[in-house]
């Protein structure tokens, strides 16, 4: 078969404790980190689309994954040599409060994938059936959620923010029960699986789960085999080693974190179980990009309230979430202070990455204590103008110091969803006028600043209406607005003159359609 060349050595899997229970039902798992279980097969898969990038990173063609071989194999219908399925066991805080064990719901892990270069990518499918650690739901996913995820995690990658990965999106051929606004109006929906892709899905859930149970043995298992597979470079574990490891998560964090908020994007989810340790922005459920510029605002239904994962509130949450994998190693470091340094390091090294980030997409060669209030009257301008985010930081590459501040106006006037208020004249007014004097002082040539800042500042990100018009056409049997999105987001950066439509602000009909503004956790 084509896809034998597919090599796998499951590690995970013949290094740490397995579920000795082999009957595939819902309940507690105990002192394991994995059930066994297959994925569910299904009627008719279809392919919808693939990631030509993450087929060759793992040795296939594109004529390999254009066989029905492929689609009955990434719906989990067949099972390649290698293949050993399994759901991985971990707990996790929702929302801030303890929420015990969770797991690998609806998510069957296919095996390790090992490819030329020796590289390790753990295959998984998303939405492959029921798994002991489903709960109360189903399993399955379904194909607006399935594309919105294969395509958001491709993007991101290509944006240059740490990511998961995905291979394919398949159809099954079957319809799936879902109420997508929790308001009762369930409706029957095309069923999908997505092929995620990731060097380790490990989560700070997956340590968290074995000290809620006073499992530390289970634990240090664990925690050993992450360092010495996925942390190589480590020396061999120990209490001082594992600080060292939760120092390098903390890092890897404030790196995605930075990601995060330099594209404008809101993961709207940041639950324990959701945060990898290896600083991959993990799990697309309820995400979305900032149009209008607002720090609070979330695209998850499910926070609208407390607006705990707002935009503006990552950096802070994502600490907090790291105190807690701190407080889950804690009894194997035994000491307080190496983890507690490391949470300190996050907050320093973030506020050093921001001023950094802020500096290189205004584009200044460097951040100084001055352009502090540079940086915070922008912010507010940008909100008080209901200003887009992305357009309005590409824009301003075009812009120097030459320019007279009523094409300013003009551009701002043309880059907001709001009407700009003579009030708020003013302020754009001042600010532009400070950002000239500014640029001034580098005496950096306009095209080295506008190349600089095209570097940073996307002009194409996975903006929702795209992401549902895809989704509206895809369930009409039309692939082709999936495959056009997924080859404009490879070049995020890139002008692709052709492509300016995926650069637009967001339509008037879009504010509000479900979809394109705010979304719930269900899929």
């Amino acid at each position: 078969m084509a896809l034998d060349k597919l090599q796998f050595d499951n590690r995970f899997t013949r290094q740490l404790p397995a579920d000795p229970e082999v009957d595939n039902y819902r309940r507690q798992v105990y002192a394991a980190c994995f059930s066994w279980v297959k994925p569910s097969l299904v009627r008719q898969p279809e392919l919808v689309a693939y990631s030509r990038e993450m087929a060759e990173q793992l040795g296939l063609s594109a004529a390999d994954c254009e066989t029905d071989e492929f689609s009955q194999v990434f719906a989990g219908n067949r099972l390649l040599p290698g293949m050993e399925p399994f759901a991985s066991c971990y707990g996790g805080h929702q929302f801030g409060d303890w929420a015990g064990q969770l797991g690998d719901g609806r998510v069957v892990n296919l095996g390790e994938a090992v490819n030329r270069n020796g590289e390790y990518q753990t295959l998984q499918l998303k939405g492959a059936g029921l798994t002991p650690y489903s709960r109360s739901a189903d399993g399955l996913a379904v194909l607006r959620s399935s594309i919105r995820e294969f395509l958001c995690s491709e993007a991101m990658h290509h944006l240059g923010v740490p990511t998961t990965r995905a291979l394919s999106v398949v159809l099954t051929g079957d319809r799936v029960r879902r109420d997508m606004f929790y308001d009762g109006n369930p409706q029957m929906e095309p069923g999908a699986v997505v092929c995620r892709v990731a060097p380790s899905f490990t989560r700070f859930g997956s340590f968290q789960i074995f000290t809620a149970r006073d499992d530390l043995d289970t634990l240090k298992q664990l925690l050993d085999y992450t360092i010495r597979t996925d942390f190589p470079h480590l020396p061999e574990p120990g209490p001082d080693v594992y600080a060292q490891w939760f120092a390098e998560v903390c890092q890897k964090t404030v790196e995605m974190i930075l990601n995060w908020q330099r594209v404008g994007f809101v993961h709207g989810v940041m639950n324990t179980d959701n945060m990898s340790v290896l600083g991959l922005t993990i799990d697309y459920g309820p995400y979305g990009w900032l149009e209008n510029y607002d720090p609070d605002w979330t695209p998850n239904t499910t926070d609208a309230h407390s607006r705990r994962y707002r935009f503006g509130n990552q950096p802070r949450i994502a600490c907090w979430n790291l105190v807690q994998l701190a407080n889950a190693i804690y009894p194997l470091v035994k000491r307080a202070q190496p983890l507690q340094q490391a949470v300190d390091n996050y907050t320093a090294s973030f506020e050093q990455g921001r001023q950094k980030m802020m500096a290189d997409k205004l584009g200044l060669a460097a951040f100084t204590v001055e352009d502090e209030a540079l940086a915070a009257d922008l912010l507010q301008l940008l909100q008080t103008a209901e200003t887009d985010m992305t357009l309005f930081y590409r824009g301003l590459a075009d812009l120097t110091a030459e320019n007279a501040v009523t094409v300013f106006l003009d551009f701002l006037a043309a880059s907001s969803y709001a009407e700009l208020s003579a009030e708020t004249a003013i302020l754009a007014e001042r600010w532009f006028s400070a950002w000239q004097g500014r640029i001034r002082q580098d005496v950096r040539p306009d095209a080295e600043r506008r190349a600089a800042m095209n570097a940073v500042n996307p002009k194409y990100v996975l903006r929702n209406y795209l992401a549902q018009q895809a989704i509206d056409q895809a369930e009409q049997g039309d692939y082709g607005m999936v495959s056009e999105l997924l080859d404009v987001l490879r070049q995020p950066y890139a002008d692709q003159p052709d492509k300016t439509r995926f650069a637009a602000k967001r339509p008037d009909w879009a504010k509000q359609r479900p979809g394109c503004s705010m979304l719930s956790c269900s899929s």
